[in-house]
């Protein structure tokens, strides 16, 4: 069994995924990626790469199953980073094929249940003082309904998952496992849509894994500044 904390990144892409990657391994982390993209083994970066078709929630223990036999330990930080959405025919919301729905709500939330699900069953096997958290990419679409439609299966996907996110760290807070809906903001609030910035993520995610300071499961942020209440 390692010594070292291990941190599983569920949906590794260039941008956030590449930076939390590289801020958790130079903080003492051995990582491992999954992505549909994935080709197996270990990156350039030497992080262990595991391909994960994350629409097919099925797919989700084997993912996990991957890194223990690799690092002979569980991950005790999970970051769920993957995301999809289809986009309706012009303004007429119901165009949106139920399919392509289900297909995204996998993606955005049933596999996330399903990752936490594993989650929860390897920090049982860690030591008690091992700092456990599950952190997922979320932003403000759970908060209100945006007039944008052509992310609406996204939004549906978030705001069904910030409620999981929510009952879970309810649930589980007291056994120390802790679990976030961290959303990135503007300095004013609002939506940070595809503004993103992965380096922000990646510091505030390191922040939270920490457990140096007190943040509530909806954890808004901004970046330069770290946890904001709005």
């Amino acid at each position: 069994m390692s010594s070292k904390p291990v941190v599983l990144i569920l949906g590794s892409g260039p941008r956030v995924g590449a930076a939390v990657a590289k801020q958790f391994a130079n903080t003492g982390y051995l990582v491992a990626v999954a992505s549909r993209k994935a080709t197996g083994g270990k990156t350039a970066e030497g992080y262990l790469s595991v391909k994960a078709d994350l629409s097919n929630p099925s797919s989700v223990p084997a993912v996990f199953d991957a890194v223990k036999a690799e690092f002979q330990n569980a991950p005790s930080v999970v970051v769920y980073n993957a995301a999809a959405l289809t986009p309706p025919a012009g303004d007429n919301l119901f165009s949106i094929p139920t399919e392509s729905l289900a297909a995204n709500l996998n993606t955005n939330t049933v596999s996330v249940y399903s990752a936490a699900q594993e989650a929860v069953k390897g920090w049982e096997t860690l030591p008690k003082h091992a700092k456990k958290v599950f952190i997922y990419t979320g932003n403000k679409q759970n908060t209100g309904i945006g007039p944008i439609l052509l992310t609406v299966t996204l939004g549906i996907g978030k705001s069904a998952s910030a409620y999981l996110i929510g009952a879970a760290d309810t649930q589980y807070s007291q056994l120390g496992y802790r679990f976030f809906y961290a959303d990135e903001r503007n300095a004013d609030g609002s939506l940070k849509g595809m503004q993103l910035d992965g380096d922000a993520h990646a510091e505030f995610f390191a922040q939270l894994a920490s457990g140096e300071v007190e943040v509530p499961w909806h954890a808004t942020f901004v970046k330069g500044k770290g946890y904001v209440k709005f």
